[in-house]
């Protein structure tokens, strides 16, 4: 049913790992439920071979982890930028391009939110990092036309777009009382994007907002990152990663860099790869780990693996200790890892995210006392460790968690009704 009044315009956040749709209506919820009651859409993409069905989020994961023969596609922002999205890939014998996965699943999200919004959107405002690619102005400024090109071929006959982080501010500005300077850490799945913003309920009634923004800075460091190192410090190492064959030389690392990878898990089952790492195999001195390997490769368990890491770090997030499974292709074994293991495979990605962070203090003209408020949104700034270095950057500030999964949608809704109007 919709509101005697309501936003024109929708806010879709299209995120790594999650994606969310925010409407702004008085008296309701900002974010539209997209699968069954939930206000996140997974995003992921599966082919289901033996059905012939493609689903999406939740529904999808869960075919591809109870087993059904198809294709699994995650992490499908991170191509935005790069060169593989004009490329193709095999699905089910047939040749798909990049670019038309994207354009399946933002179609899906337009679908399912008009579905429950009971209307159609023909205005909407997407989220973006600060930077979709680092120290490259043409592939940020190509991803962004790209994102906006997928947008009008679902059907959008106006886009505009807003930098995530900001969005984050605007959704917590619906909640002070007073002024505050702000600093938003929004550490997502793909990316690590600050915003420094001057907020408050009188600033949130103007029409433009740009003087509040006192500075924005991001890095291409996301979860899939902190996944990707993880895995390849605890999980990859009882598939063979570094061990030493009998030449003496250590084992290759490409096909371990590409399990740990969401988006190039394919490419590890190519017949190409299979022979190489049979014959790798031979050469090992530590065969049974190589044997696992030639499991998950002749299980296309790469999926289920790398599902399995990103659990273990979400666990150790409010845990010490957590277990891994290799169970689907090698029964029985799993590891303990704990999260002071994770800490050492993450230092360098939070070293990084904190040098982000400090750059941007000069670039808004203020000092770290400067900073009233911390505010965290994005389901990866939760990892303990990146949380406690970035709020000691500013001791004396408070430091508020939004909703790490919604908070984004909701402030794309509120930008959305400000630039499109309300009716």
């Amino acid at each position: 049913m919709v509101s005697p009044v309501s936003a024109h315009a929708c806010g879709i956040d299209f995120g790594t790992s999650n994606s969310t749709v925010g409407w702004l209506r008085p008296q309701h919820t900002t974010l539209l439920p997209l699968e069954e009651d939930k206000p996140t859409l997974p995003s992921v993409v599966f082919f289901n071979a033996e059905e012939d069905v493609v689903r999406f989020g939740r529904a999808g994961l869960q075919d591809y982890l109870d087993g059904y023969e198809g294709r699994l596609m995650r992490s499908l922002k991170s191509l935005l930028g790069s060169g593989l999205i004009d490329g193709v890939t095999e699905v089910q014998g047939r040749a798909i391009r990049f670019r038309d996965l994207l354009t399946q699943f933002i179609g899906t999200l337009k679908e399912r939110a008009e579905a429950h919004a009971g209307r159609a959107f023909d205005q909407s405002v997407f989220g973006r990092p600060v930077h979709f690619v680092d120290d490259d102005t043409v592939a940020d400024r190509l991803a962004e036309t790209t994102l906006g090109e997928i947008a009008c071929a679902v059907g959008f006959k106006e886009v505009s777009f807003q930098y995530e982080p900001i969005a984050a501010a605007f959704h917590y500005e619906t909640s002070l009382a007073r002024e505050e300077v702000v600093l938003v850490a929004d550490i997502g799945g793909g990316t690590s994007d600050f915003s420094i913003v001057r907020l408050s309920p009188e600033r949130a009634r103007a029409a433009d907002r740009w003087s509040d923004v006192l500075a924005n800075d991001g890095i291409h460091i996301g979860g899939t990152d902190f996944d990707k190192q993880l895995s390849l410090a605890e999980a990859m190492p009882l598939l063979g990663h570094r061990s030493p064959l009998k030449s003496g030389r250590e084992m290759p690392s490409s096909i371990y860099f590409n399990l740990a990878t969401w988006h190039t898990i394919n490419f590890a089952y190519t017949r190409q790869v299979w022979a190489e790492q049979q014959r790798l195999c031979l050469e090992s001195t530590v065969p049974e780990r190589m044997e696992r390997l030639l499991a998950l490769i002749r299980d296309r368990a790469g999926h289920w693996l790398a599902h399995q890491v990103e659990g273990v770090k979400i666990a150790l997030s409010n845990q010490e200790t957590a277990e891994l499974s290799l169970a689907r292709f090698s029964p029985g074994q799993q590891a303990l890892i704990t999260r002071s293991q994770f800490d050492v495979a993450a230092q360098a990605l939070v070293e990084k995210i904190e040098g982000a962070v400090a750059r941007l203090l000069p670039e808004a003209g203020v000092t770290a006392s400067g900073i009233d408020t911390v505010f965290f949104t994005g389901g990866s700034s939760g990892i303990p460790l990146l949380r406690r270095r970035i709020a000691a950057l500013f001791p004396q500030a408070k430091v508020v968690e939004g909703d790490l999964f919604g908070s984004i949608g909701a402030g794309l809704a509120v930008d959305a009704a400000r630039r499109y109007g309300m009716a």
